[in-house]
């Protein structure tokens, strides 16, 4: 059907008891994490699956270049702004009659980060991409991969897990002229223009597989467990809830100059 996303398949990556669920769907070409919430008290993987697929089927392909669409593809993001969920009803932190948790506050912030991150470079061509305004700031390439690897260092630190960068394949994909380690952190000019992609889907499938791995472990992290002291290099020693944080703080502002940048280029 045109300008609608098919779902070939869709693996629920968990469902917890206040029935929310972490899929990862396979689109054919690419992968996207998403998280649902219905409230209508459905269980059971099967389940899950079909209100998944089938709300994934009625999205407007973010492809379709028109403002209509546009407007469409972000109302029905599953991360958009209102929270609503498949019932139509408002969901999210502080949904009336469930108490606020920590975990869900930062689910959702990271979740923003990702509908930023989609919006900066949808539709968005190779030159535009990698284009600098004054010919030596940074590019949305760099900008978008830049702080996906931030949050991927800071993620897996505190996890104690591999990187989803080198675990997944991902610097292989990108095959930048940087050693695997190398976040961009104190990259020169020169450096910047190194980053190049084809296409923005190289820089949401890491982004979304980042953004999984992400919400997979906040989800799993106590109120307690966020004055857990983390990096003692600092003074005050950074704690756990600081450092996500930070991380938020980080990466929105990065996916805003992104943003800015790409309304600076399609008005020239």
């Amino acid at each position: 059907m045109d300008g609608v996303e098919e779902v070939v398949a869709v693996e629920v990556k968990a469902v917890d008891a206040g029935e929310r669920c972490l899929c990862s769907l396979d689109l054919g070409d690419r992968y996207r994490s998403v998280e649902c919430h219905t409230g209508l008290g459905v269980s059971g993987p099967g389940q899950w699956r079909l209100r998944c697929a089938e709300a994934v089927r009625q999205k407007p392909h973010p492809a379709k270049d028109n403002a209509a669409s546009r407007r469409a593809t972000v109302a029905a993001r599953p991360h958009d702004r209102e929270r609503l969920n498949h019932g139509g009803h408002a969901r999210g932190p502080g949904r009336k009659g469930l108490p606020v948790k920590s975990s869900d506050l930062l689910a959702d912030a990271f979740s923003r980060i990702q509908e930023t991150v989609y919006e900066a470079v949808e539709d968005l061509g190779a030159d535009e991409l990698s284009a600098r305004i004054d010919g030596r700031g940074n590019s949305i390439a760099w900008l978008v991969w830049h702080l996906t690897r931030i949050q991927d260092d800071h993620i897996a630190d505190v996890a104690g897990t591999e990187q989803i960068w080198t675990a997944q394949g991902w610097a292989n994909r990108f095959a930048l002229p940087f050693p695997a380690a190398s976040t961009g952190y104190g990259h020169t000019p020169a450096d910047v223009a190194k980053v190049r992609v084809d296409s923005p889907s190289l820089l949401t499938g890491y982004y979304d597989a980042v953004h999984e791995h992400t919400v997979r472990y906040v989800h799993g992290v106590s109120a307690a467990a966020l004055d857990r002291i983390v990096d003692e290099s600092w003074t005050p020693p950074v704690t756990l809830g600081v450092r996500l944080v930070s991380v938020i703080a980080d990466d929105l502002q990065h996916a805003g100059q992104a943003a800015f940048i790409r309304g600076v280029l399609r008005r020239m």
